[in-house]
């Protein structure tokens, strides 16, 4: 029995001198020609921000620790490195960061309406009743010139014989009459003449009178324009009064289309851009127009902005009210101008935006003066540097906060860095970057939350958390 307890003592004695030993070689790596490495780091595989500079037990779950490896240990902060065999089965792509021209689109959404400007209203210009009206119902389709209303009113006879009176005058003028008698009459005569086109009369009806000497107690009111009578408020046997409405017609050859863009596409807005939209009606037609009105305000409830487009319709197929899908294609420059070669040295009218020309002057349609298409916040790509750009797919976006990860140049192993860039508005595919990258620079397309999650699990700055989880000291802010 003595001997037995002699025996299981140097057994002890044995196991314990090969355990001490152990420890001894895992804390301390050794180079095969005898140089030591730097000494080996023990973490918690549950709490990765632990730290430790010799094997034990986490001071938070009292797990084992494991030994980081050494690669890991060596990069820096925001850094991780990966075998290449590792890097193989993450599939990470990587793409460099160039500086092109991209194209933005930008899709809304709105509907026909009226062109307020081809809108008539056909009022009464002298009090009287309505003996007729030529159009008997809404949707009537009138051509310019066409009569509408035939109105009985005993107000145009004194003013008819006021004419009549004064081109007798002037017939009836004598040779020895003095210039100043002489070009009185003819001044009353013309007066007479526009009191009678401001009541409404046409010229061939005021020359009729003039011929024929008789006046008339009925006045014929015809179409100002050609288009559609969308609106009926008088009848036949109405006495009215000067300015009561009694038709409107508006000109459908050119409509207008009211669109709703939100914030995030404003910046690729321009008046004068070309849109292109199509209706429900017509599957597989395109039509176009020019961006003609940007309201300055937006609607709180929609948080958009309304959009004017100036559109064609000579054939009818756009009708108010129709529902329209809309697409603005743009070319963003590095400052933000939107690339039109077609622009180019272009003066446009800031009313009417179909009125473009080769040099300054005013509009053919309201006189206002042109102006540059650079002031409108167009330019050419000659001119202009274009934007660098990363792939959407590269970002990760949490919030204000954008990270990308960019590969490490030079680097022994497969190193990745994790940067905290400004991104600016988005352009298609892409992302046009403000700061934080430079032209040449590989990021990450492909396998960036792999990544991520890996700097997670290390405790190092992520998307997530960008400062990283802080080494506790010792057991403070933890309970058994």
């Amino acid at each position: 029995m003595k001997n037995l307890k002699i025996i299981i003592v140097l057994v002890a004695v044995f196991f314990a001198g090969f355990s001490f030993r152990g420890c001894f070689v895992s804390e301390h790596k050794h180079q095969p020609d005898g140089g030591q490495q730097t000494p080996q780091i023990w973490t918690c595989a549950m709490h990765p921000q632990i730290r430790q500079p010799k094997p034990g037990k986490c001071p938070i779950c009292f797990m084992d620790l494991i030994p980081v490896e050494t690669t890991q240990a060596q990069v820096g902060a925001r850094q991780i490195a990966f075998s290449k065999e590792a890097l193989k089965l993450m599939e990470v792509d990587t793409t460099p960061v160039e500086g092109k021209f991209v194209e933005a689109q930008v899709n809304m959404v709105g509907k026909i309406d009226y062109d307020e400007s081809r809108i008539k209203n056909i009022t009464a210009w002298v009090p009287g009743r309505i003996d007729r009206l030529y159009v008997d119902f809404t949707g009537t389709i009138v051509k310019k010139g066409d009569h509408l209303v035939y109105l009985y009113s005993p107000q145009l006879l004194s003013a008819q014989a006021e004419l009549i009176q004064a081109v007798k005058s002037v017939r009836d003028f004598k040779p020895d009459a003095s210039d100043f008698v002489k070009q009185t009459f003819l001044a009353t005569a013309d007066a007479a003449r526009e009191k009678l086109r401001l009541l409404g009369l046409t010229k061939e009806q005021v020359e009729t009178i003039e011929k024929t000497g008789q006046p008339t107690d009925h006045l014929t009111i015809y179409a100002p324009i050609g288009g559609v009578v969308i609106e009926k408020q008088a009848k036949a046997g109405d006495y009215v009064e000067t300015g009561r409405m009694i038709y409107t017609v508006a000109d459908l050859s050119k409509v207008w289309v009211k669109l709703d863009a939100y914030e995030l596409d404003l910046p690729w807005i321009r008046y004068g851009q070309k849109v292109e939209f199509t209706v429900e009606a017509y599957p597989g037609d395109v039509f176009s127009g020019t961006i003609s009105f940007i309201d300055p305000v937006l609607n709180p409830q929609t948080r958009t902005v309304k959009l004017r487009v100036n559109a064609d319709n000579p054939d009818g197929k756009l009708k108010p009210e129709m529902f329209v899908r809309a697409v603005v294609r743009v070319r963003p420059a590095a400052d933000g101008s939107i690339v039109m070669p077609e622009f180019a040295g272009k003066w446009i009218c800031p009313m009417h935006p179909d009125i473009v020309k080769d040099k300054a002057g005013a509009c053919d349609i309201c006189g206002m003066d042109l102006v540059t298409a650079e002031s409108l916040g167009f330019a050419t790509a000659a001119s202009k540097e274009p934007p660098l750009v990363i792939p959407a797919s590269a970002a990760l976006v949490t919030g204000r906060r954008a990270v990308v990860y960019v590969k490490v140049a030079d680097a022994n192993v497969p190193t990745f860095e994790g940067r905290e860039i400004v991104l600016g508005p988005r352009a298609g595919d892409y992302y046009m970057v403000k700061s934080g990258l430079s032209e040449g620079e590989m990021v990450v397309t492909k396998g960036n939350f792999k990544i991520d999650a890996a700097l997670q699990i290390q405790a190092k700055p992520s998307m997530m958390n960008p400062e990283g989880e802080k080494m506790p000291a010792g057991h403070e802010g933890h309970k058994m």
